[in-house]
């Protein structure tokens, strides 16, 4: 089936480029497929050598070799992030790149035949590898990164090698002619020895359902915060969400943060701080996104079935990593109070970061402590200054007041920090109350 306006969104996706000018030919009908492979190396950083089934050129087999697989190309232009990418995985690893051009196959604006050739590159693939095993490669040093298409390109490689491939990471893999398929006729979690997925536009161009070992949903996988949200946004409004998969990967090549991620059974479970503790023998307490998403993998074979969905917020801007506290309030109200939180915190520098606890009214009862889960873009090390806002959304009628017992700010990415507490506090609504935290008293044992 054809869906015509998605094919129309997606004409858009890459900026025009005179030079890749299509005749109405090539353009309605396609273009004929030719796959290239590229091969990157330490020694060969921006100047790619041209590598095929027959000739291997300076691959070293005994490395592990990271394929990059791109997706709908439909004016033939090159990914931008293609070569981030290449510099990103040569500057965490020693190993191979080898960059999948299939540009003449998926330069079309219809999208139908663009995804009709992608068993077509997988077979392509399967015989450059096939020589890359005659010669001593290993199935577990083969990493497949395919972005939209090109996630199921991996798959389909993976699927000829009955999942023995090393990894897979699928990148927003695409959802047009695939939801709904079998799982041959898609990446799957048995495509791999681990699979994982980045799911960034489930409303649109990317596919809604799990498709591997861990599938990480960055906000919920819908919009992405710093895209725009009309079709006012002009080109960025169709392929921002889509493309955020891509950058958010390569944030854990270069950027000086790690972005967490909190299995759970949704966004809604997440955001309500019901899923942030692993409690794994790992390391790590929870996965990572990304490069390093593997780390879980040991521990998700141990499940039944080896499946999970993460879930994470993220900032507007590279490097997208967010600071989790847990903000725990005890009040002594009288009647029942609901309504939104507002947290800034200030260091002694005077920088600041805010987050706004309002997904959803919490519920503020008497004696009872209500735990929300801040999510900042700074992680202040030593906090000198909090302010609360307590808000019920009402515009017209009384002002509120809330009044707080105790309340407990903690970290959860550096649990060891001292957990900061105040006492005895009426917020009055939508009023900012500015304090100075003490350390909280320690639990005697």
């Amino acid at each position: 089936i054809v869906i015509s306006y998605l094919f129309v969104y997606l004409m858009l996706l890459m900026p025009y480029s005179p030079s890749k000018i299509l005749s109405f030919h090539s353009a309605v009908i396609g273009t004929g497929l030719n796959v290239k492979l590229m091969l990157y190396t330490r020694k060969n950083l921006t100047c790619a050598q041209a590598v095929n089934s027959t000739a291997l050129g300076n691959l070293n087999v005994t490395k592990k070799t990271a394929f990059i697989v791109h997706g709908f190309r439909p004016t033939g232009s090159p990914p931008v992030w293609i070569g981030d990418l290449v510099e990103g995985l040569l500057f965490v690893e020693d190993m191979n790149v080898v960059v999948v051009d299939w540009n003449r196959g998926a330069t079309t604006v219809i999208y139908n035949h663009a995804a009709s050739k992608t068993k077509k590159v997988a077979v392509v693939l399967k015989e450059f590898i096939d020589q890359m095993l005659a010669k001593g490669a290993s199935l577990d040093n083969i990493y497949m990164i395919g972005v939209s298409l090109g996630a199921h390109i991996s798959g389909f490689v993976g699927e000829m090698y009955d999942g023995q491939l090393g990894r897979i990471t699928g990148l927003d893999p695409a959802g047009p002619l695939f939801t709904g398929k079998p799982p041959q006729d898609r990446l799957d979690p048995s495509d791999a020895q681990f699979v994982d997925v980045i799911h960034s536009d489930i409303d649109a161009l990317g596919y809604r359902e799990p498709l591997g070992n861990i599938d990480f949903y960055p906000n919920g996988g819908l919009d992405q915060p710093g895209c725009p949200k009309t079709i006012f946004g002009g080109l960025q409004y169709f392929k921002c969400d889509h493309q955020r998969s891509v950058y958010l990967y390569l944030s854990s090549l270069r950027e000086n943060c790690t972005i967490t991620a909190y299995p759970c059974d949704s966004y809604q479970d997440y955001r309500n701080g019901k899923c942030v503790s692993c409690l794994t023998p790992q390391k790590e307490s929870c996965p990572l996104l990304g490069y390093y998403a593997d780390h879980w993998e040991d521990y998700l074979k141990d499940k039944d079935p080896p499946m999970t969905k993460a879930f994470f917020d993220t900032a507007e801007e590279k490097p997208f990593c967010m600071y989790h506290y847990f903000v725990d309030i005890l009040t002594w109200n009288k009647n029942i109070r609901r309504g939104d939180i507002t947290i800034k915190l200030r260091d002694k520098a005077g920088s600041t970061t805010e987050s706004k606890i309002n997904h959803e009214p919490a519920t503020f009862q008497k004696y009872h402590q209500v735990s929300l889960l801040a999510r900042f873009n700074q992680d202040l090390d030593k906090v000198a200054a909090i302010s609360l806002m307590f808000s019920t959304g009402s515009i017209v009628g009384p002002k509120y007041k809330l009044r707080i017992l105790r309340m407990k700010l903690r970290s959860l990415a550096h649990p060891e920090r001292p957990q900061l507490c105040r006492y005895d506090l009426v917020l009055t609504e939508n009023v900012e109350t500015v304090f100075q935290p003490i350390l909280c008293p320690k639990l005697q044992m």
